[in-house]
């Protein structure tokens, strides 16, 4: 049986999928910097005599096409390459070897089980029909995304896949098991860029000045009521300011404040209007307190929503493979993709792979510098990814 063969496969190449896995994690590059990782992506697709070419700079997609004939679907499978600018923590043998960058959004693991994927259908050409293309993605953690620029630069063109999938690590869930969820998955994300003016001067006599401080303190509060007042309970948004710079002293009182935050939604439609609504409502309360407000939105990656049809299918095809108990649903996650530029170009589905081991400790969250991930979600990572694009394709 297919699934039985895509078992033994996965396990017989276990061993070198964690070694990239660990080879991967110890070399993390951050986004738009990833040389040497695409060389190293390029040497294992060559070892498989995969065909590939470059794109968007460090990224790589790869084509291979079944030996049976009978069909002219196409696949496309993603995974992304970028680490992150944190300093990890963990004491293991396969440690960053580069200071203040890690991967610790799991990349390493979605393109080590990418790999597997692609070794574990080249020995299986014969044994379907169809096209696979593999998508080696570069620069998902940083606006505007590898997603973006691949897609301009025709990754989903020549020959244009019918279906993308797309798998994420999930610390919440256990290693061995997956997520799905249709429809709105996960948010849009935006970065606010604030600049506060007033006049500055002596803390003791801060009627001489305008009072910068205080204003932006009035303008985080208030933009509060963007998500708490001015949009349906029911529609998930968040609004959060994580820097403020006010570069004044215990008494003195600067002449502007620096304030950058994250918008995130569900909708498209609710998030343009709230962008129009953040810049009147700083611009408002600034200039009524007698300063005045400089504000940027810089728009991110959209919302991603998976295709209804295709997740359904996709779910029942991962508890072909894995069981049903291996499989569950998702709730919404306010994190945000550039994968969802492919849900916005084609029939897309993103779901969750479990790495959690709390016998072994391996429990911490995404962006941490502890986040680690059980090396046996590398086998279902691999193993479900090639069960699926065969299922997909018909086979």
């Amino acid at each position: 049986m297919l699934k039985e063969k895509i078992r033994q496969l996965a396990g017989s190449i276990q061993e070198e999928t964690i070694a990239n896995r660990r080879y991967l994690h110890a070399h993390p590059e951050l986004s738009y910097k990833e040389i040497n990782t695409a060389a190293f992506i390029a040497g294992k697709l060559k070892d498989l005599g995969i065909p590939f070419e470059p794109m968007a700079n460090t990224g790589l997609v790869a084509l291979l096409q079944g030996n049976k004939p009978g069909s002219d679907q196409v696949v496309a499978l993603r995974a992304d390459i970028d680490a992150l600018p944190i300093r990890e923590l963990n004491e293991v043998p396969y440690k960053s070897q580069h200071d203040g960058v890690m991967h610790a959004c799991g990349h390493d693991v979605h393109t080590s089980s990418l790999l597997g994927t692609a070794t574990i259908l080249s020995r299986m050409k014969d044994d379907f029909a169809g096209t696979v293309k593999f998508i080696f993605q570069p620069a998902e953690e940083l606006i505007p995304g590898g997603a973006s620029m691949m897609i301009k630069e025709g990754v989903l063109e020549n020959p244009r896949p019918h279906h993308v999938l797309g798998q994420h690590t999930m610390p919440e869930l256990p290693a061995g098991k997956v997520g799905f969820r249709g429809g709105r998955y996960m948010a849009s994300n935006d970065e606010i860029f604030i600049t506060v003016k007033g006049k500055g001067g002596h803390g003791a006599m801060p009627h001489l000045g305008i009072d910068p401080v205080v204003i932006a303190c009035h303008i985080v509060i208030a933009l509060q009521q963007i998500v708490s007042r001015r949009v349906n309970p029911l529609l998930p948004s968040v609004l959060s300011f994580g820097k403020m710079l006010a570069q004044g002293a215990t008494n003195v009182i600067p002449d502007q404040v620096r304030l950058e935050g994250t918008f995130r939604s569900m909708d498209e439609q609710w998030r343009r209007e709230a962008h129009a609504k953040i810049k009147k409502m700083a611009i408002s309360i600034a200039e009524g307190m007698e300063g005045a407000c400089d504000i940027e939105i810089h728009q991110g990656y959209p919302v991603l929503i998976n295709d209804e049809k295709l997740t359904s299918i996709t779910r029942t095809h991962a508890e072909e493979f894995l069981g049903a108990d291996n499989v569950v649903d998702l709730d919404i996650w306010m994190a945000a993709e550039d994968f969802a530029y492919f849900t916005q170009n084609a029939e897309a589905c993103f779901y969750r792979l479990g790495v959690r081991n709390e016998a072994r400790g391996i429990v911490s969250g995404l962006h941490t510098a502890t986040f680690d991930a059980d090396e046996q979600a590398l086998e279902t990572g691999a193993g479900l990814m090639a069960y699926l694009a065969l299922k997909t394709l018909g086979n």
